[in-house]
């Protein structure tokens, strides 16, 4: 996938833009996996590729004293992630929405439902 048709996607609020890893269709002592098998895992793993600004924040004017006064623009704020581009993240599969993107699966999947994350200190 070329990286700058993933630079057109806009993550919005508190979602991450996450690119699961493909799962071993083999178990340790080698027995093979029926392939609808991983799919029915309730938490899954995969690397944040996109992170969203945050949680917005209500806009409160400064001065409400004198309403007749041009109003200044308003500026949405917010509050942001704890997930950055590039952590391993473990999530929950319930709250997460898969889609396909340039032949691609990815989950948008929603702050509240990331469990952990791994990060590399290099990258912070």
């Amino acid at each position: 996938m070329t990286k700058d048709k993933l630079e057109n996607l806009i993550v919005v609020g508190d979602k991450v833009l996450i690119k699961p890893c493909t799962s071993n269709s083999k178990t340790k002592s080698g027995l093979f996996l029926p392939p609808g098998y991983s799919e029915k895992e309730e938490i899954k793993h995969g690397y944040v590729v996109k992170v969203g600004p945050g949680i917005p924040v209500p806009y409160f004017p400064d001065d409400e004293s004198e309403p007749w006064k041009p109003k200044k623009e308003e500026k949405t704020k917010y509050i942001p992630l704890q997930t950055l581009v590039g952590d391993l993240a473990i999530f929950l599969l319930k709250g997460s929405i898969e889609i396909t993107y340039n032949d691609q699966k990815y989950f948008i999947v929603p702050q509240y439902s990331i469990l952990l994350l791994e990060r590399d200190d290099s990258t912070v």
